[in-house]
C-alpha cells in the first residue's frame, strides 16, 4: 500500500497547478460581473466615451503594476495568503489581522454572494424576458451554486481548477463573440458616440469612475493566494501575471469598445444588462445567448473566488489567527474543506440580507488600501531586509507609482462620500476587539481552552481532518 510505504508522508497542500491553471485563475477571477455592471459606474462619473475608455486603459495598466509588485513578494515570501501573508512578515501581526478580518469576514464572502446572485439572475432571465426573476428563487438558485462549488472544491484542486479553466474558455468566448459584432459595427462606420463631449472635469468624479473601473479588475492578485500549490513558482507567477493581466485588459477595451458602436451613452447608463442589451439590437434570435454566457462567466468567478479565498482562510489559521480547525486538511482528498465550508457558509449568511451592494461599497477602499499597505512591502522589505533572496527584483519606481495612485484612488473618494467611508471604518474597527480578545490577551481561562479544543476536536472527527502532520502520527 502506498500509504504504509510512506509513513512520514506529511498531509500539505501540493503544487498540482500548471501555469495554463495560473492564467485561468487570474482571468477567471478578474473576469465575471464587473465588466457587465461597471461599464455604466465608469461612464456616469466620466461623462464622455473616450475619457471612459481611457480610465478603463488607465485602470488595467494600474492594476499591472499592483501585479508586478506583487510578483516579488510572491517569490520572496512563498506563503499562501498573498497579501495578508506580506503584511504579517513586514508589518506584524496586527495589522495584517485587519486585513484578514476585512477580506474573509466582509469582502469575500459578500463579493461571493453578489456573483452567485448575479448568475442565478442571469440563468433565469431567458424565462422571464419582460421582468426581472423572482427575487428569493434568485437566492435560492444562487445557494445551489455555492454548493455545488464548495463540493468540486472539497473534492480535489485539480476538479475545481478544470472548473476554472472551462468557464474562463467560456467567459472569453462570450466576450470575444461582442468584440467581433463591436468590430463588425465599426467596419460599418457606428462611431457616432466616441467623443469627448460631456467629460466631467471634477477630480472627485474622475477618482469615482476609477473605482468603478478598479472593481471589475479585481482579482488580478488571486494566484498569489495559492502560490504553495503553483508549480515552479518563479517562472509560473510573473508569466501567469503577465499574460492574463494583459489579456484582461484588451478584452475590457475592446468590449467596451464594442458596447459603444451599438449603446448610445444614454441607453448604456439606462441598461440594467448592458451585454443583453447590446445583444437584443444585435443578435436578434440569437440574444438568449448572451445571458446564458454571462452566467458562465460569473460562475465561473464564484469558483475562483471560493477557491483563492479559501486558502485566506487557510493561511490565517495557520498563523493562529483564525479558528485551528481551519489549518485542517481533508485526509484523503487533500484539500482544505473547513476552509472552503467557512467561505460558503459565510456567503450564503449574506444572501439573506437585502443590501449586501451597501456592504461592498462601504468597504471597498479598504480593499484597495490594503492592498497598497501591501505594495508598501515592496520598498519596506528592501529597506529593513535587504538581504532577503529576490528572484524577482522590481524596479522601485513601480512601487511609487502604485502607492500614489492608490492615494488618489482611496482619498479623494473618501472626501466625495464621507458617510460610506465613516460606516466602512467603523465595520474595519470592529476587527480591533475581536484581535484584543481571540488573540492578543494569552491567558486565557481553562473553560475558555477546554471549550474550543472540544469543538475543533469534533469538527475534525465530522470533517476526517487533519492537521500539518505526519501520517504515522494518525
Amino acid at each position: 500500500m502506498e500509504g504504509a510505504s510512506k509513513p512520514d508522508e506529511e498531509i500539505a497542500l501540493k503544487p498540482k497547478m500548471t501555469l495554463v491553471n495560473g492564467i485561468t485563475v487570474i482571468v477567471g477571477s478578474i473576469i465575471g460581473s464587473g465588466i457587465f455592471v461597471s461599464p455604466a459606474g465608469v461612464l456616469m462619473h466620466t461623462g464622455s466615451v473616450n475619457v471612459s475608455l481611457l480610465v478603463w486603459t488607465i485602470s488595467g495598466v494600474f492594476s499591472m503594476i499592483g501585479a508586478y509588485c506583487y510578483a516579488e513578494l510572491g517569490t520572496m515570501i512563498r506563503k499562501s495568503g498573498a497579501d495578508y501573508a506580506y503584511i504579517m512578515e513586514t508589518f506584524g501581526p496586527f495589522l495584517a489581522f485587519i486585513r484578514l478580518w476585512i477580506e474573509c469576514m466582509i469582502v469575500r464572502p459578500c463579493s461571493q454572494a453578489i456573483v452567485a446572485l448575479t448568475f442565478s439572475v442571469y440563468v433565469m432571465k431567458p424565462f422571464f424576458p419582460e421582468c426581472q426573476p423572482p427575487e428569493d428563487a434568485a437566492r435560492l438558485l444562487a445557494v445551489c451554486c455555492i454548493c455545488v462549488l464548495t463540493f468540486v472544491n472539497c473534492y480535489d484542486v485539480k476538479w475545481a481548477t478544470r472548473v476554472q479553466d472551462v468557464f474562463t474558455y467560456a467567459k472569453l468566448l462570450a466576450l470575444f463573440i461582442i468584440i467581433a459584432a463591436g468590430g463588425y459595427q465599426l467596419a460599418q462606420g457606428h462611431t457616432e458616440h466616441f467623443s469627448f463631449i460631456n467629460t466631467k472635469s471634477e477630480v472627485t468624479s474622475l477618482a469615482l469612475s476609477f473605482y468603478s473601473g478598479l472593481f471589475a479588475y479585481n482579482g488580478w492578485n488571486y494566484l498569489n493566494f495559492i502560490i504553495e500549490e503553483l508549480k515552479d513558482p518563479v517562472r509560473n507567477l510573473p508569466l501567469a501575471i503577465a499574460i492574463s493581466c494583459t489579456l484582461v485588459t484588451v478584452v475590457y477595451v475592446l468590449t467596451n469598445v464594442a458596447f459603444y458602436t451599438t449603446l448610445s451613452p444614454a441607453e448604456l447608463l439606462g441598461s440594467e444588462a448592458v451585454a443583453v442589451s447590446f445583444a437584443n439590437r444585435l443578435f436578434g434570435p440569437f440574444a438568449w445567448t448572451i445571458p446564458v454566457f454571462v452566467a458562465l462567466s460569473t460562475f465561473g468567478a464564484v469558483n475562483g473566488i471560493l477557491l483563492t479565498s479559501s486558502r485566506l482562510f487557510y493561511s490565517g489559521a495557520c498563523h493562529g489567527q483564525m479558528p485551528q480547525i481551519l489549518t485542517m486538511i481533508q485526509a484523503q482528498r487533500v484539500t482544505p474543506a473547513p476552509a472552503v465550508l467557512v467561505m460558503a457558509l459565510l456567503s450564503m449568511l449574506y444572501l439573506t440580507v437585502s443590501d449586501i451592494f451597501a456592504l461592498i461599497n462601504y468597504v471597498g477602499f479598504a480593499t484597495w488600501l490594503s492592498i497598497g499597505v501591501s505594495v508598501l512591502c515592496v520598498p519596506w522589505l528592501r529597506w529593513t531586509h535587504p538581504e532577503l533572496e529576490r528572484p524577482i527584483k522590481v524596479n522601485l519606481i513601480w512601487p511609487i507609482i502604485y502607492l500614489l495612485a492608490t492615494i488618489f484612488v482611496t482619498a479623494v473618494p473618501m472626501v466625495a462620500s464621507p458617510v460610506e467611508t465613516g460606516i466602512g471604518m467603523l465595520m474595519i474597527l470592529t476587527s480591533v476587539p475581536v484581535y484584543l480578545v481571540f488573540i492578543y490577551w494569552k491567558n486565557k481561562p481553562l473553560w475558555f481552552h477546554k471549550a474550543t479544543n472540544s469543538i475543533t476536536i469534533t469538527l475534525q472527527q465530522l470533517l476526517v481532518v487533519v492537521g500539518k502532520a505526519k501520517t504515522a502520527s494518525l
